[in-house]
């Protein structure tokens, strides 16, 4: 099959992915919370920043090669945390860590990923983040540091953006609980996609494992509970300045930040000895309230000298551009890596990858940029 003539956008896999995952499952991975609203401000604010296209230049050839936190990668980008990735595509955490082990981009792992960091660790290489939602237990910090040290992750990513759970109406409405209970309704969506129904027989009922570890005692009480306020919340906490700096004195690699908006919030990132902050809405998952993270960008970039991740939104290869040109040094995506997944399988994340690095050397010739730190002096300024 021809992939790219099939697949030659996001949306195609996005348009394909829907109708090969149940219901519950992809209100899950496409909603965001309230009416929405943020999840559109990302994108008609993405949409608002332009370049100019250059001509006169001869051939260009862009570099798409980045160094990043004292690592190479093959391109400017990464595949961001997605909680449950298991849940949308049975077994996507390993394949996602493999491919990007093959492909030398980041693969960040989330802490209510359907597997456990051991299970994952042969699949890493050195290309392992792990993303931590803040315990607030003392011992189970001190225990999941351990665990994702010793399984391989290089990179430790602290989300600092959800001190609540949020409404995520969507979500609710999809009728998944966690842990997840086949009902009716629940099966009823499963028999209509009957390869992901084999897959996830085959790989077991998707369950947030290493969340499970810690909290067994609260699940068995509590019994199923809605997922946008399942067992992880109760086990998680609000950090403040003190508990990053208890990771930065637990951690002994790469420290990042992720969740950042107020450049305020920023500030004081460099004197707690963070490596990087990540400039990101959570995609609007968390408040419907929130300006797009891209219009946030440039005054993140001005409050600090730290290197700048950003998601959140981010398309397509020409999106990317535009966070990299307004202060990013690299960029994550997650939504779409599940879209790919589930629209063809195994042959998806490569697909994508190809797609991506496709759309941003395409537009980089258009704008005669050759490198990557060109593009903040090419945007158009209105």
């Amino acid at each position: 099959m021809d992939l790219n003539s099939k697949y030659p956008a996001i949306s195609d896999l996005r348009s394909k992915a829907r109708k090969r995952i149940p219901h519950f499952a992809w209100e899950y991975l496409d909603s965001a919370t309230g009416d929405e609203s943020t999840l559109h401000r990302n994108r008609s604010a993405l949409d608002a920043v332009h370049f100019v296209p250059r001509g006169l230049r001869g051939e260009i050839v862009p570099e798409l090669t980045t160094n990043f936190l004292g690592q190479t990668y093959s391109a400017p980008f990464g595949i961001a945390p997605v909680g449950m990735s298991g849940l949308m595509w049975p077994g996507a955490e390993k394949a996602l860590a493999s491919f990007a082990s093959e492909a030398k981009i980041p693969y960040a792992m989330s802490t209510v990923a359907t597997t456990t960091p051991e299970d994952v660790a042969p699949h890493l290489g050195d290309m392992g983040w792990f993303q931590m939602y803040p315990p607030r237990d003392e011992a189970i910090r001190n225990d999941m540091l351990k665990r994702v040290k010793n399984a391989g992750f290089t990179t430790l990513v602290v989300t600092i953006d959800v001190p609540a759970q949020s409404r995520r109406e969507r979500q609710i409405r999809g009728g998944l609980v966690q842990p997840p209970r086949l009902t009716p309704r629940i099966l009823a969506q499963v028999a209509r996609c009957p390869e992901w129904a084999l897959r996830t027989a085959l790989n077991g009922k998707p369950r947030m494992k290493m969340i499970e570890s810690y909290g067994k005692a609260a699940m068995e009480s509590m019994g199923s509970l809605p997922s946008n306020n399942h067992v992880g919340y109760l086990l998680r906490t609000a950090p403040d300045h003190e508990y990053v700096k208890i990771l930065r004195d637990n951690w002994d690699g790469p420290l990042i930040v992720k969740g950042v908006m107020c450049p305020d919030d920023a500030v004081p990132l460099e004197g707690l000895g963070i490596d990087a902050a990540w400039v990101s809405n959570h995609a609007g998952r968390q408040f419907a309230g929130s300006p797009g993270a891209i219009d946030m960008l440039p005054a993140v970039r001005a409050a600090t000298n730290l290197p700048l991740i950003f998601d959140s939104g981010i398309e397509g290869g020409l999106d990317m551009l535009r966070a990299l040109a307004l202060g990013a040094d690299f960029v994550m995506i997650g939504r779409a890596w599940h879209y790919a997944l589930g629209a063809i399988g195994a042959q998806g994340p490569k697909h994508l990858y190809d797609m991506l690095v496709d759309d941003l050397t395409s537009n980089m010739i258009q704008i005669a940029a050759t490198k990557l730190n060109e593009l903040p002096n090419l945007i158009h300024k209105n």
